[in-house]
This record gives C-alpha cells, structure tokens and sequence, in this order.
C-alpha cells in the first residue's frame, strides 16, 4: 500500500493525508534496526578485522567508540534537522549516508580508515534515527502508537541478538569468499531498499515550530568529547606522551565553554542544544548519571568476543552464540519489568543495577581457576542480562517522567545522547583495561585475567550505581512529598 505524501505549508503544519500503511512502518523500523545492529555486529568481527587489516587494539576501540560518540553528540542536531527541512528527506539523506559510510568501511585498506567509515556511520544515524520516532509519533494515528512503539522497542532487543549471532555466523561461513568486510556489505541491500522505500512510502512531515541549530554548543560538545577520548584511547599504546596530558586538560575549558554558550542562548530565548534548566531537577540529573554509567557496559559486548576468539580460539559464531544467556535475560527483563515496577516503584532500578553487578560477579568470578566459561558463568551471564533488561526501559522512564511535557522531547535526546556518550566511555577506557592486561604471547588463561580485569571494573561501577539508584528513590519521594505539601 503505497501512501501519498503529506505537503508541508508555509506555516509549518502539514495536510492531512492517509495514515501509512505496515510497509512504510517495516521501512521505519529497518532503519531502528541498523543502527544498533552495527554496534553489536563489530564487536564480534574485532579479531577478524585487527588480523586482516594488521590494526592496533587502540583503532578497535576506537571503532567502537567513536562510531557511538559521532551518534551521541549528533543525535539532537540531527532531530533537528528534520525538523527544519522534512523527516522523510532527512531520514532518507541519514540512511543514503549509512549505506556510503558502509561501503567504505568494507573497502578500507587499513584501521585508519575504517575508524573514519564508523565515524561517518555514526554520524549518518544520528541524522536518520530521530525521525523514525518523530514520523511515527506525528503520522500514525494515536490509537496505534502503543502497539507500534512496542515494535520498535522489540527492534533494539532483536539487533543485539542478530548482531552477535548473525555477525559471527558471517565470518565463519564467508559468504562469497568474505570476511569481517561481509558484516559492512549486508547493510549495503537492505539501506537501499529502505531508501527505495521511503521515497515511495513514508509521509513528509514536520513540526510548526522548528527549533535552531546550535552549530556552536555542536562543536563545543564534540571538541571536548574528543580531548578525551581519543588520548584516552591512543595515549596507552604512545606511553601516554605529553600532549595526552595536554589534550585532557584542554578539555575543561572546552565542556565550560559549551556550558556557556548555552546558557547564552537560553537566556536569549533561542534553542540550545541541551537545555541546562533541566538539571535543577535532582532526579533528571541524578538519573543521567546512570544513565551515562550503565552503558558503560559497552566494555563487556567489546571484551568478551575478543577473549573467547583470541584467547580461546573459538570461532566468531561460536563466540556469538555464547552470548545467548545474556541476550535470553534481556528479553525476560523488559518483560517482566511491569510487574516489578506495580511492586516496587522506581526501585526496579535498584533491582536492575543489583542483578547486573552480581550476574557479571558471578560470571568473572568463574574464571579465578579456570579460563574457559562454565555453566555457572553463563548463569551469571543470565543474570546480568536480566539486569539490563530491567534498567534499559525504566532509566529512560524515570528521567523523561521528570520532565513537563513540553520538553519531554528534548529530555528525551538528552538521555539517548548520555546513554551513548557512557557506551563510547565503556569501550574507550574499560576496554583499555581489558587491552593493557593483555601481554605479548597470552593464551586463554591471559586472556581470562584481562577479561576478569575489565569487568571487575563494570563489576564496582554497578555496585556503586546501586546505591545512586536506592538515592534516587529517596530523592523522588522526597520531591513527591514537597509537590503534595505545596
């Protein structure tokens, strides 16, 4: 069913037009699908990619890193960009440059230039992935949105899933005599597609009132999350030279300025890229904290597929398939997450957090006299995979139920952007435990101790968000109290 695009006004309201049928939905939603996909596809290619290309550990994680930092910081600018010149036009430019950037991280000769196509990749979906939310919220009709929302929630959980398994079953089988370049190459069909269908499916749309770019607090932001990253990244391989020192001062003044300009532009009465009156809110704010600190798991996704194909010569699918458990749990959790939250409120964070620092516990504690996983390992997997489940869903709720719907939207791109800006942190300087624990010559016991050294550190992070997550219990009902009494 092809549905006839709407036209936008001269004010900014668009006509009525039918409402979209499932295909446009499928287009929607197969861009939801690729960008988490190429999050987790890499990880399990890391030891193909590193073997084939000859590249420095420092590059791996910068792959990874990057590719989530371009997303973060862009994501806002990109929801509105769409909202200044069409999200179907902007969604369709977001996915023609995904499907570009893809083509070029399969034909790149070296980790250089690899890391330059996941920047790019990151960037291109942080250009179309706000307007598949923005689309569905403005052109499917209100009683679906519930059904359709819970489809794109089910999206996410089933990238992971295909990411792991399907990404490792590509570089064990090779099709067409491929390797790693198989996992950059898929996307390659199914963006075109999507792009074919967009154009001939999705409605235009866009907002009466369409926010300003913030092209200053943009660079700002981007400026000082890469006199972080980046040395913080390479400075371990250099020997951590002079100028990483110089590079992680310079970033203070850099975030200053950013917080700068957009108190400036609040002030004015303009449109600046965070809103920093939403951090008066103790909850919003506490909130974002573990939000930034609980992706920082990325670390383990990175680690884990290095550990079990490296150190112990298992093959990408077979890496891939060992994930299952935590996959599996993070399926149970969202499920069962709104039977806790009837029980026990905002608490299910504190569950959350527990689970996943005593499923991970369990699981590198398995590895004290042993390299390889054990049954018990996986149940610690299980565990923590429940955990994520848990958090994943509850820590957007309770920070956007901060907020007046009027910014809930915003509120909305600020937590996605700390969720991603935490993964990139995970993967730059958890990984880089991981990375220094490795020695020249390390088998599978090496391999292990460099595992357990990582996600010990995920292991003390989670156990301290528990506790962040019990206070902001208490700081919500505190702020209840205070709302009834006024």
């Amino acid at each position: 069913m092809k549905c006839e695009p709407t036209i936008a006004t001269p004010s900014g309201r668009t006509e009525a037009s039918p409402a979209p049928g499932a295909l446009a939905l499928v287009v929607l939603l197969t861009g939801a699908f690729l960008s988490p996909l190429d999050y987790f596809i890499v990880n399990l290619a890391l030891p193909a990619i590193q073997s084939g290309l000859h590249a420095s550990s420092a590059q791996l994680q910068l792959m990874v890193s990057l590719y989530t930092s371009a997303f973060a910081v862009l994501l806002v600018t990109g929801g509105r960009l769409g909202d200044q010149f069409g999200r179907k036009r902007m969604f369709m430019a977001g996915m023609a440059g995904f499907v570009a950037a893809s083509l070029l991280c399969a034909c790149a000769p070296n980790g250089t230039v690899l890391v330059a196509g996941r920047i790019l990749q990151g960037g291109s979906a942080a250009v179309m992935v706000p307007q598949i939310l923005a689309t569905i919220r403005a052109v499917f009709p209100k009683a679906q949105q519930t059904k359709v929302m819970s489809l794109y929630g089910f999206v996410f959980g089933f990238a992971s899933v295909v990411g792991q398994i399907g990404g490792g079953a590509l570089i064990t089988l090779r099709p067409f005599g491929l390797g790693w370049q198989s996992i950059f190459l898929i996307n390659v069909p199914v963006g075109l597609a999507a792009l074919f269908g967009a154009w001939r499916l999705v409605p235009e749309n866009r907002p009466e009132h369409r926010a300003r770019l913030d092209l200053g607090g943009l660079f700002c932001l981007l400026l000082s999350l890469a006199l972080v990253i980046y040395p913080l990244t390479a400075g371990r391989e250099a020997g951590w030279p002079a100028w990483t020192l110089v590079a992680f001062a310079a970033s203070v003044p850099a975030f200053a300025l950013f917080l700068w300009v957009e108190a400036k532009l609040r002030r004015q009465g303009a449109d600046p890229l965070v809103d920093l009156g939403m951090f008066r809110n103790p909850v919003f704010s506490l909130g974002l904290v573990l939000a930034f600190c609980f992706y920082c798991d990325s670390a383990f996704f990175l680690t884990y597929g290095v550990y079990l194909q490296d150190g112990l010569h298992w093959s990408p699918l077979a890496a891939g398939l060992a994930i299952f458990p935590f996959g599996v749990g993070a399926i149970i959790g969202p499920l069962n997450s709104p039977r806790i939250v009837r029980h026990a409120g905002h608490h299910v964070l504190t569950i959350g957090f527990a689970l996943l620092a005593t499923g991970f516990a369990v699981a590198i504690g398995m590895l004290w006299h042993r390299a390889s996983p054990s049954p018990v390992f996986y149940l610690g997997l299980l565990v923590a995979g429940i955990g994520h489940g848990l958090v994943l869903p509850s820590v957007v709720r309770v920070v956007i139920g901060e907020i007046e719907p009027a910014r809930a939207g915003v509120a909305s791109g600020v937590v996605t952007s700390m969720l991603q800006i935490g993964s990139a942190f995970g993967a730059t300087a958890i990984g880089g435990v991981f990375f220094s624990a490795v020695l020249p010559g390390d088998g599978a016991t090496g391999y292990a101790r460099a595992f357990q050294a990582g996600m010990s550190v995920v292991v003390v992070l989670f156990a301290v968000c528990t506790l962040l997550a019990f206070a902001l219990v208490r700081q919500h009902a505190l702020a209840s109290r205070h709302a009834e009494v006024a």
